[in-house]
Parts: structure tokens; sequence; C-alpha cells
């Protein structure tokens, strides 16, 4: 499974929603506002003058954290956390920025080089698969980092079992800032770094940061993580280990001083105790001070805060609230109970289970348009690092006996044209989205743009590619059947089942569009449904991940570097659970993205080859991508500074800067 699926996973869309808390007014206005479920009444109050004091932000989300311990796994802490911790490190546009490090490192800068090493039978290295192995009789392994493909008997060293052999390590270090200190007045140091790492991989720490790349994973990949000074953190990979993510590498500190030095816990204690699950001590902007489970957490300004002499943070008290559900959540908001109201919508690998946790954006979002119509809220878009996309089984599991509908470009090609994306964008996310032509979104700096193939809403030119395909409607049923299409006996009925997630509404109403639209062209869909768990099940199993499906919908994320190797041919193999799910192989694909993985960031090759990969998507399809969710802001007077990112995973990553006016 590539690093996308455990990093981003299967969000749909996210809506950040903003209203203004004020005082009581003696003339309330009261009005009924439709909310999903039952009509209820909400009291809108007029804005009053403030009486001046210290400013006080509540945020209000549909769902408590179970602990905030960063390795404690609740994804209801995000949020919380941005409060306690700043950065170590965030992303704007696609870009990495180091909040509390001077910079990050850079092959350029010599603050990250590969160093070469002799290694000997029982180390541990990277095989030419990609996996950590101890190195035995025939592993082969890449000698260097500028030489990484299997297919090349130049660049693979197979080890005899006896001499030792040279290969190249990876070493990066990062440099924390010197003014950061915890909340208690300890200096956050390297060892804080260390201590995390340690953490994290101890086999009692339940969950990893969700910040970090490959998650535990990245344990496996690492030979040592080590202090080198008060403030110098140095890693270095095993032998043959190369990635360019390596800037985000950097453990985010946790305080040594305290929960082991002082107290004496051991990582499986932290999971459990209340310095670490409660009341975290952080260097950010502030401090909690009290947590009424549920119902609230209070958080004061911490006036040690490395960027107070800036003014920050610009509210003095954060209140997280939190509701029950999703419909209590929106009366609290309209009510003006809150400041800043969170819900968390549609998907993810943590939550799959438990969609009562998810809201539904379709029943949100007429809402949200009723109150901007009647001068309550401005609603304030940004992009997405989610796409919906309509995978198609073009090479199916052994498992999965049928036709091969898909094998034909001019068939994906043709299906491309059939649907109406626009008109999908239109009916789910009333307009607010962007029809999708790549795996890169529009803002990304790598993404190809006028280099794409993109394929218009034009039934009558997808008929025509079906017919230069092979299908023709012979028995004037209004279905196409095979009429010299290769692999496919003729007179078969192009009948195909689409696979939805069951009690997905905004899936459902993509699926029915889609099922029309390809009526129109001759092609007869019957929409099938799975529950989550087992719609995402792994492979061999599961039908996404099992490659058991003719059509499926479902979403992928974007990151800072594109996903190209969510379709790599050597990432399917039959019957095994990989990212490749429609069993796609080009050669000519796999050259582009394998160069542009094995080059670095600012390399001319890095940039040439992931544009030249999105060109050849775009013109094969290996998947029909549909269109970007989208983020949406509703404010209104009183927020301030509340600035939405489409590649930062948490809402409030500025919560710093976030404050009311009087």
């Amino acid at each position: 499974m590539t690093r996308r699926l455990g990093v981003a996973g299967f969000l749909a869309a996210t809506v950040l929603l903003l209203t203004t808390c004020v005082p009581p007014s003696p003339a309330p206005v009261i009005q009924t506002v439709e909310v999903p479920g039952p009509t209820q009444i909400v009291t809108a109050t007029p804005t009053a003058t403030p009486t001046p004091g210290p400013s006080r932000l509540v945020i209000c989300q549909d769902a408590e954290p179970e602990t905030l311990y960063l390795y404690g796994g609740s994804y209801a802490a995000r949020h919380v956390l941005e409060a306690i911790y700043d950065g170590p490190i965030d992303q704007r546009s696609y870009d990495l920025q180091p909040i509390i490090l001077d910079k990050l490192p850079s092959l350029t800068d010599g603050d990250a080089y590969f160093d070469t090493v002799t290694v000997q039978a029982g180390d541990r290295v990277m095989d030419v698969n990609g996996w950590p192995v101890e190195l035995v009789e025939d592993v082969q392994v890449f000698a260097s980092h500028t030489c990484m493909d299997a297919d090349n008997p130049d660049c693979v060293v197979t080890f005899n079992g006896n001499d030792p052999i040279q290969m190249e390590q990876m070493v990066v270090s990062w440099q924390l800032l010197d003014n950061v200190t915890w909340s208690d007045g300890e200096p956050v140091t390297a060892d804080d770094s260390v201590y995390s790492y340690e953490l994290a991989c101890d086999p009692d720490t339940p969950s990893s940061d969700p910040d970090i790349p490959y998650g535990r994973d990245l344990c496996a990949r690492t030979e040592s993580y080590v202090a080198a000074g008060e403030h110098t953190v140095v890693w270095t990979g095993i032998p043959g280990y190369v990635d360019d993510l390596f800037p985000l590498y950097f453990f985010r500190p946790l305080p040594r001083h305290l929960w082991q030095e002082e107290l004496g816990y051991s990582a499986a204690d932290l999971v459990t105790s209340p310095e670490s699950t409660r009341q975290p001590l952080g260097w950010g902007p502030f401090v909690i001070t009290e947590w009424v489970q549920g119902d609230h957490v209070t958080m004061e300004r911490n006036p040690l805060y490395f960027r107070a002499d800036e003014g920050l943070p610009h509210a003095d008290q954060v209140v997280f609230r939190f509701a029950h559900d999703t419909n209590e959540l929106i009366a609290m908001l309209l009510a003006g109970q809150c400041d800043i109201g969170l819900m968390q919508t549609g998907l993810t690998p943590d939550t799959v289970s438990e969609l009562a946790v998810g809201g539904d954006l379709s029943t949100v979002t007429p809402l949200l348009i009723q109150a901007q119509e009647q001068g309550l809220v401005n609603l304030v878009i940004s992009p997405s690092t989610i796409w919906e996309t309509l995978a198609l089984g073009i090479n199916p599991s052994r498992l999965y006996n049928r036709p091969d509908y898909f094998e034909d470009p001019l068939v994906r090609q043709a299906i491309a044209h059939c649907i109406d994306r626009q008109d999908i964008v239109d009916e789910v996310t009333y307009g607010l989205g962007e029809v999708a032509d790549s795996y890169v979104p529009p803002q990304h700096p790598l993404y190809a743009g006028e280099q794409l193939t993109r394929w218009e809403y034009d039934p009558i030119t997808g008929r025509a590619l079906l017919a230069e395909a092979g299908w023709e409607d012979q028995d004037n049923d209004a279905v196409l059947e095979a009429a010299g299409v290769t692999g496919v006996r003729y007179g078969t009925s192009f009948s195909v089942d689409l696979l939805v997630v069951q009690g997905d509404p905004q899936q459902d109403a993509i699926a029915h569009i889609i099922r029309s639209n390809l009526a129109d062209c001759g092609i007869d869909v019957n929409l099938t449904y799975a529950p989550a768990q087992e719609f995402f099940a792994d492979g061999p199993v599961g039908p996404l991940f099992g490659r058991q499906f003719d059509m499926a919908i479902f979403g992928w994320s974007a990151d800072v570097e594109p996903p190209c190797d969510l379709y790599l041919s050597d990432s399917s193999p039959q019957d095994l659970n990989q990212a490749n799910t429609s069993g796609f192989a080009n050669e000519e694909y796999d050259t582009a993205c394998h160069a542009a993985l094995e080059a670095m960031p600012g390399a001319y090759e890095y940039e040439n080859y992931h544009v030249e990969a999105q060109r050849i998507f775009s013109e094969q399809l290996p998947e029909i991508p549909l269109f970007w969710w989208v983020r949406v802001a509703v404010t209104r007077p009183g927020v301030t500074n509340l600035v939405l990112d489409p590649s930062e995973v948490s809402l409030l990553w500025d919560i710093e800067e976030i404050g009311l006016t009087p």
C-alpha cells in the first residue's frame, strides 16, 4: 500500500463553518432554519458591541478526542493539537515550511547527503523492491541513488552471501530554533525529538504521528536518529533507502524531561497517563487548563510562546466545545454559541467503521447557501487535495471472471466523453468543486496544465469511439453488444456493475448520474453497494484492492509529491492489495513515473517526468478522474485571519493568527 492511502485516504470533503459568538441582545430575532434532521428553532441575535476585555475564541467540533496523546491515534484531536504544538513543519500550497526549525534540509545545501558505506551479511538494507530486509545471499540492492532501475543489470547488485558490498546511505539533519521552549520554561531540544522517535518506534505505542510519512514503517527504514548537540538532529536511513520526502522525517518533540526523567513513564504508561492524554505539555500558542469530559476543553494563552513578541496568539483564551452530532453542531453555530465550528465529513481509513462521526456535505451545503442568501454568512472556498475518481477494472483479479470491457483505451476515452462531470460537480458540490483532468490538483506547482488531454462531455463522440472499438447495438435494445471486440465473445452485452460505498449519499448521487450518462451511450450500469469496511478491505478479499469489480467510485488524495505511483504496473501484481486498483499497465507511463520518483525535488528530471506521467495518464485514462472536492469556510463578521490552505491537513494550522474584531 502506498503512503497516499495511509496519509490521505478516502476523504470526500472538509467543511469549516464559522459564525460569530455574540452576547445576548434584548431584541432577539427568531428564525426557523432547516437543519439536517428535524426542524429546529434557532435564535439569531444582532451583533452587539462587546465589552472590552480578554478575547475568547470558542471553537465547536462534532467529535470529542479520545486522547490528546500525539501517538494515541485520535483523529478528532487533530485541531486541538494545533493549539498545543506549532508545526514543526507546515504545508503551504504543496510546499513545506519550517516552523520551529531553522530551515528544511536539502541536498543542495548539504544538510542532506548520501554517504557510501560497506554492508555485509546480517545488515538491514533496502532491497530493489523497496522492502527493508536482512542482507542474505541472493538479496538484490541498488548501489547508488542515481541508478535505481531494477530492470537495468548495471544498477543492481546481488549479494553473494560472503563478500561485503558498497551501498549508499542517506543522512539528513535539522537545526531547531534556539528560542523555542516548553510551556513550563524548559528548552525544546534535539533530544526531545529523539525521545519522540523512541516512543514512536516502541512496540507499546499504539499509533504514529500523522504528519510523519509512512508512519511506523519509517522506523524500519531508519538506521539511527540521534541528537548532535542541543539543537541538531540527524537521521540516517538504512543503506539503499531513498525518498524525496526526507525533510518530513523530523519527529515532533515530546518532553523527555517531564515524562521520562521526572515522572518515569514508559511508552505503555503514556497511552493512559493524564500528563500525555489530557494535558500534554507543548510549545504552541496555548496551554490546556481544563477538560470537562463530554463538554469542552479550555486553553489559555502561552506566555512563553516563541512568537509572543509578534503579538501572538491574537486570542487570550480558546475553548473547544464538543457537539454530539452534526445536527447539534449546526444548531450551535447558527445560535451564535461558537466562533468557529469544525465538522469533518466523509470517510477516512480511521473512521470507515464510524459513519456516525462523519457528516454529509450534500445536506449541509444547501443550509449554508440559504444562510448566505439571507446575508447571515459568506462562503469562502478553498481547493481540496481530494479528488473523486471512477476506477475501471482494466485487469481484474483471477478470482473475478468477466469480459474484458476496459482494456482498450478507446473504451476508457469513450466513457470519459459520456460522463457529464460538470453536472456531477453542480449536483454533488453545488458547483463549488472543479472537474478533474489529472491526479495532480490545478494549484500544484507540478500540474501539467496544457499538456493534459481533456475529455469534454460529448456523448456523440463517445458512442463513435465505442463503435470504433467494436461495440454496436445489434438488437436495438439500447444496450451495446460486442461485434468484433478483441477478447470479448461476439454478442456480449456491455452491461457492468458500479460499486459504491453503502450509506454514502454523495457517492450514491454520483453513481446515479454516471448510470444515466452511460445509458445514453449504450452502456448498461447496475449499481451495487458494499459497506465501507468491506469496500476498502485488503485484497484479495476486498472488492476494490482485490480488483474484483467492474467500476467503482471512491476518493484519492494528492500530496506534496504527485502520486503517479498509484498507476504503476509493478504496483498491481495479481491478487495483492496494491494501490493500482484498476490493474493498469503501460510501459511508457511506468518509465516516466519511475524516473520522476527516482529524481530529487528541484532537479529538471523531477518536474519533467512528473508532467510527462500526467500527460500519459490523461491520454490512457487508467481511471476517470471526476472532480476535486473543496474546503468551505462560512464566515460572519468578527472572526479574522483564518486562512484555508489546500494542502494543509488541519484547518487550524494558523490558530495563533485567528482573532475577533470588536
